[in-house]
Formats: structure tokens, C-alpha cells, sequence
């Protein structure tokens, strides 16, 4: 208990230390599966729309690693010591979800695209995830996000 105490500070900032490793695990083996490694030739739409399809594969697979990162944001806006930690992931899966999209080493994307694509990339992996576990009856697909946002590319011009 002294040496959890003495390094993490409580045995739930261990907890909590565990989790965002499995987190960062989670986020790398998620990356990599962006990738259509295995179709180089697709365009990127089509990319994009099987990178969702995979996406949406591995939540419905692992639904708790979302629900986990759920109840991390929720703990850390009680606990503040919690929110660098929370706040560092979050950067780091905006720029891994700008170097994915750009085709791109992480260390070469521009700060614009991480604030910009990969924020926006996030959002939706979040809330698109979010509701499709909310709804297992009425599955989500790559083509449903796509056609989303077609629509909202038309709006907004």
C-alpha cells in the first residue's frame, strides 16, 4: 500500500493508471486497423466508409473499452487530477486520427489538421459510437456515416 501510495497516490489513480494504458493499447491495435492494408487501391471514400465499418466492428466486439473511456471523462471532471491525463489521450487520438486520415507519420501532421480533422474525426467516433451501442437493433453502418456527411458537407458548402 505505501509503494501504491508513494507512486500513484491512491489505489484508485493506479486504477486509473491501468486503464489508460489498456486505453492507449486499445487506441494502437484501433489505429492500425484504419488502414485498409489489405485494399491499397480503394479511393478514399471508400476508405473512409470501410475504416468506419471496421470501427463500428470493434465496439460492437468491445463495447466496455468505450464505456470505459466514458466513465474516465465523467470520473475526471469529479476528480481534477485525473483531467492532464484524460486531456493528453485525448490530444494524442486527435493527432492519430489526423495522421491516419492524411497518410501521414504522426510527427508530420500540422497542428491545423490535429485541431481541425482530428477533432472533428474524434467527435464522431464518439458520438457515432455512442449511439450504435445505445441501438444494437438498428446497426450503424460506414455507409450511413458517409452519407451523414455528404449531407452536412451540401449544408455547409
Amino acid at each position: 500500500m505505501a509503494a501504491i501510495g508513494y507512486h500513484f497516490g491512491s489505489r484508485e489513480n493506479l486504477l486509473f493508471q491501468a486503464l489508460f494504458s489498456i486505453l492507449d493499447e486499445w487506441g494502437d491495435v484501433a489505429g492500425r486497423a484504419l488502414v485498409p492494408a489489405d485494399a491499397p487501391d480503394l479511393d478514399p471514400a471508400e476508405a473512409y466508409e470501410r475504416m468506419w465499418d471496421g470501427l463500428l466492428a470493434q465496439a460492437r466486439a468491445h463495447p466496455k473499452m468505450w464505456l470505459v473511456s466514458i466513465d474516465l471523462f465523467l470520473r475526471a471532471q469529479r476528480q481534477p487530477d485525473l483531467l492532464p491525463q484524460l486531456t493528453e489521450g485525448m490530444r494524442q487520438g486527435r493527432s492519430g486520427m489526423a495522421a491516419t486520415l492524411e497518410s501521414v507519420p504522426e510527427a508530420e501532421v500540422p497542428e491545423r489538421s490535429v485541431r481541425t480533422l482530428g477533432m472533428v474525426q474524434l467527435a464522431l467516433m464518439s458520438g457515432v459510437i455512442m449511439q450504435a451501442l445505445s441501438d444494437p437493433d438498428n446497426p450503424v453502418t460506414g455507409a450511413d456515416v458517409v452519407a451523414g456527411l455528404r449531407a452536412l458537407a451540401k449544408i455547409t458548402g
